[in-house]
């Protein structure tokens, strides 16, 4: 199909606010990355150039759309700016279906069959859209086998912690469960898991602890931490020694710390 064909596929709309949607990624990167892991995305909103030459990564995004035979909506900034929930759509926006949650017992199994003890990250009651997003990029780069929320009182895999992630939800699996204390409990007593908590008063240095086997590694909420019905789950407490003046990390900042350390002892 020529280039003059495909752009007069794709129709003009100044009013795409007004369109709802179950679910929306916002920035180029981010929808990139959903149309490569195969996401289903129901429409594209992409800013109309008039005429200017589009950045490469839209061409992607927009080569893949024609192929995949995604409606694409050519609309003004102004309307785009209506629509975004992160503020920084970087011109294109999709509709999608709602993000699916997996199984604990899927992402165990799916770790067995590739030959490796479970490694997961569980967080307790993060509420930073960001600080969730920022976690989900690091389990991805480290291999981690899944991330564990709350249903309640947590952020939720919405379009600004996918925006966050640069792309990294669509490939790390993310289990959502009523009660974290308990999914701690039956990963040990089930599936002979041990429990790492990241809490200041720690007594075991990161860098000091075994993480061969079946982990989970706990980080806690911004500026709380864990729950003590959460901390009581742990096999160890994990600290982290700080020089500076500042006496804590940010969540995001620590688990990754803690993750590429116990990375590290699992390769050795």
């Amino acid at each position: 199909m020529s280039r003059d064909n495909r752009e007069n596929r794709i129709r003009k709309d100044n009013s795409a606010e007004k369109t709802p949607s179950a679910d929306r990624l916002e920035g180029r990167n981010s929808v990139l990355e959903a149309l490569k892991a195969g996401r289903e995305i129901n429409k594209l909103w992409v800013l109309d150039t008039a005429g200017k030459k589009p950045d490469p990564i839209l061409i992607r995004i927009l080569d893949a759309a024609q192929k995949k035979k995604i409606p694409v909506v050519r609309t003004k900034r102004e309307a785009l700016d209506r629509m975004s929930e992160t503020h920084n759509h970087q011109g294109v926006i999709a509709a999608v279906a709602s993000h699916e949650y997996v199984s604990i017992d899927d992402m165990i199994a799916k770790a067995e069959d590739e030959g490796r003890k479970p490694f997961f990250v569980v967080l307790d009651e993060l509420k930073d859209a960001y600080n969730l997003g920022s976690v989900l990029r690091i389990a991805d780069a480290a291999g981690v086998d899944g991330v564990i929320i709350p249903k309640h009182r947590s952020i939720g895999l919405d379009s600004v912690v996918a925006k966050a992630s640069a792309g990294a939800i669509e490939y790390v699996p993310v289990a959502r469960v009523t009660n974290i204390a308990a999914t701690l409990r039956d990963l040990k007593e089930k599936h002979g898991f041990w429990v790492f908590g990241t809490a200041a008063e720690g007594q075991t240095p990161y860098d000091n602890a075994d993480y061969k086997g079946a982990i989970a590694i706990v980080i806690g909420s911004e500026g709380e931490g864990m729950r003590d019905v959460v901390q009581k789950e742990c096999d160890f407490l994990l600290s982290i020694p700080m020089a500076g003046n500042v006496n804590s990390l940010n969540a995001a900042v620590a688990a990754g710390i803690v993750i590429y350390e116990a990375v590290k002892g699992r390769r050795a």
